[in-house]
């Protein structure tokens, strides 16, 4: 009895222990976000601080500090300049938006519109009335698109970006401690657990940095394709280059949250075809051009780019990959979703080092 107790009791203190860790890397996340980061850019930066530390001048080699300082430099610089292209596009977009007179622009779409009406007068039997489908559609655009909406949205935005500051410098001064010293992020998750673990740990995080590595070239790959594409197709319509851009920017951002963010950048596409149609399109015709080519694009990511990126790469089933996407998206909203396939394969690989003996974890984890 006491033999099958001890590993009982055994399992029952691991799933406790393990409980107890996801309950505070919950209630800490934005710290655990934040370390998380700062060791993804340490492993992308870390073959430029090895490159730079090798460069002599004179007798003497570039100190680490130095070429850790250089590489998070180098980070800023490309952040910066992305930053500096994305936000005077979003903020003369959001401009035309909000100053956009909408009854105008259905106009130019008023045909399928007064169809549309036409089909709910006789679907729904409705008297008639000098009920306008093409009206109701302005204002509830108009209240919804005002002065007052862009306020309360900037000030929302100021909030976001308070707390952006804050996770910008944060990162920042983790990551230049991660790319000074070599192997501290290893060494402060080995802390964590007991010495007869390290071995267990070390080939865990080795195979956590190969998979995320993988993982997040993949899906900057993949956003940059959607990005190309997607702005080539709109300029070769006659889109002009700045709106054909940001779409492209759009869809190319958007497209790193998975399901969602497609939908929701699909949107913010559409309402640029409202702001700015092609030339020598009407509005109706922009959409329909804009539609085409947003589906067009996203099959060929869904049936070739995220196949590869989501499953091969990760190691795990598709419907796996889905249900995991869905379960987070609904505990977690977008950040969940987004987090969702990181998350999923530092489990996955810890539960193949600490967890292997149990049937459903060894299904799950056959392929890592």
């Amino acid at each position: 009895m006491s033999l099958t107790r001890k590993p009982t009791w055994r399992y029952v203190a691991g799933i406790i222990l393990t409980v107890l860790a996801l309950y505070l890397v919950w209630y800490f996340s934005s710290v655990v976000i934040y370390i998380l980061v700062s060791a993804v850019l340490a492993i992308i930066g870390r073959p430029l601080v090895r490159y730079l530390s090798n460069i002599k001048i004179g007798k003497r080699r570039i100190p680490r500090w130095l070429a850790a300082f250089a590489t998070l430099l180098t980070f800023w610089v490309v952040f910066i300049a992305a930053f500096s292209i994305f936000v005077p596009l979003v903020a003369n977009k959001v401009y035309e938006l909000a100053t956009l007179d909408f009854s105008s622009v259905l106009k130019s779409i008023e045909e399928p519109i007064a169809r549309a009406q036409d089909y709910l007068h006789s679907l729904f039997v409705m008297p008639d009335t000098k009920f306008s489908l093409v009206e109701v559609i302005a204002n509830t655009l108009r209240d919804i698109i005002d002065y007052e909406t862009i306020n309360t949205a900037f000030s929302s935005v100021i909030n976001v970006g308070m707390s952006f500051v804050i996770a910008f410098f944060s990162i920042s001064f983790i990551t230049f401690f991660f790319l000074k010293e070599d192997g501290l992020f290893y060494a402060m998750v080995k802390a964590v657990f007991p010495e007869r673990y390290q071995e267990n740990v070390s080939r865990a995080l080795d195979k956590v940095t190969v998979l995320l590595s993988r993982y997040f070239s993949g899906l900057l790959a993949e956003s940059l394709i959607i990005m190309v594409v997607i702005s080539v197709v709109m300029i070769i319509f006659g889109m002009r280059v700045e709106d054909a851009f940001f779409i492209g920017l759009i869809m190319g951002v958007m497209n790193v949250i998975p399901y969602a963010g497609p939908v929701m950048g699909g949107i913010a596409s559409l309402f640029i075809g409202i702001v700015a149609p092609i030339s020598g399109y009407t509005v109706g015709a922009t959409m329909l051009v804009i539609v085409a080519t947003l589906l067009t694009v996203k099959g060929l990511d869904d049936f070739v780019l995220q196949p590869t990126l989501y499953s091969s790469r990760v190691k795990a089933h598709p419907l796996e990959v889905f249900l995991v996407i869905l379960v987070a998206g609904s505990a977690a909203g977008v950040v969940g979703m987004l987090l969702a396939i990181p998350a999923y394969t530092v489990l996955r690989v810890f539960a193949k080092e600490f967890f292997s003996q149990f049937s459903l974890v060894k299904k799950l984890t056959e392929n890592v």
